[in-house]
């Protein structure tokens, strides 16, 4: 397996927050920190599961350089920039990389639903408007509109587009993507059940929820993968399944939330329209967790 140029296990990090819904900066420093020792080879910052929807572009600028000055240069940092206004996504693109990021994430423009040459012109745009490197972010599921493959071999094109986080759901779409585009082009899976799957079509790591809390295993099971112990990559692959259905049980990041207050971390609520988990939510998601948690500790997000 070729491990991209962000890594094998890019975790799209949560946004720790104060009780007051205020966002909790030196908890995302250490969070940013204590990933990047655990497991993590980079870390998508205001993504989904940053509740990036709920963040205003003040509140993402001054955390892209919050984690900037906390990692350093030992991880690439990703800013998630793009939206569904190509004029807004420009501008926000060149702020995010005056805050000293090393890469930027454009998802497929939500709700409006654009022909394929509608988006070929938004991520032609977004990724002329810095020098960074983009990630395209592909996930039907929430935006209402999949970038097909056709559209990322062209853009594959550009040279500064050079990723592709595929959240489509379908091997078969990441597969097809892999054999098509150039080898220096970097397809990783966006759905951590789907991880191992990717990487034995072409995939070469994931932009992952779980590797908040086993991120050392996910390295493992690609660097088995990687030496060619299949055997032993399916194994972890298998021993995580409980997790990734835990962690996906109800709308992410409520429970990746949950779990990280569990395991010390004050993070606070989701912001609203989420909200907290109900006390049977809990419960499955202690279940599903007590190998990495602490006998004493009690997973709420409350």
């Amino acid at each position: 397996m070729r491990s991209g140029r962000f890594g094998p296990v890019v975790t799209a990090m949560i946004t720790p927050m104060r009780d007051d819904g205020a966002i909790n900066h030196g908890e995302a420093a250490r969070l940013a920190t204590w990933l990047i020792e655990h497991g993590s080879t980079g870390l998508v910052i205001a993504g989904t599961t940053g509740e990036g929807p709920t963040l205003d572009d003040a509140e993402k600028l001054e955390l892209f350089r919050t984690v900037v000055k906390a990692i350093g240069s030992r991880a690439p940092i990703i800013a998630n920039a793009g939206s569904n206004d190509t004029r807004r996504s420009i501008e926000f693109a060149k702020q995010a990389a005056a805050c000293g990021v090393h890469a930027l994430m454009a998802v497929g423009p939500y709700y409006n639903k654009p022909p394929q040459a509608g988006l070929i012109r938004h991520f032609t745009s977004f990724a002329d408007a810095t020098d960074l490197p983009v990630m395209i972010y592909n996930i039907p599921g929430r935006t209402s509109v999949n970038i097909l493959p056709d559209t990322i071999v062209t853009l594959a094109e550009h040279p500064k587009i050079v990723a592709v986080k595929e959240s489509s759901g379908e091997v078969s779409q990441l597969a097809e993507i892999a054999a098509r585009v150039p080898k220096n082009f970097d397809c990783y899976s966006g759905d951590d059940p789907l991880a191992l799957p990717h990487a034995a079509v072409g995939g070469c790591g994931v932009v992952s929820v779980a590797s908040h809390v086993a991120g050392t295993e996910l390295a493992a099971m690609f660097k088995a993968f990687d030496a060619g112990d299949t055997d032993r990559a399916a194994a972890v692959h298998h021993s995580l399944m409980p997790v990734f259905r835990a962690l996906f049980a109800v709308t992410s990041p409520i429970p990746v939330k949950a779990a990280m207050g569990a395991l010390g971390f004050s993070v606070g609520e989701c912001r609203p329209p989420l909200i907290a988990l109900t006390a049977e939510q809990e419960r499955a998601l202690q279940t599903a967790l007590r190998p990495w948690l602490p006998a004493s500790a009690v997973v709420s997000a409350r």
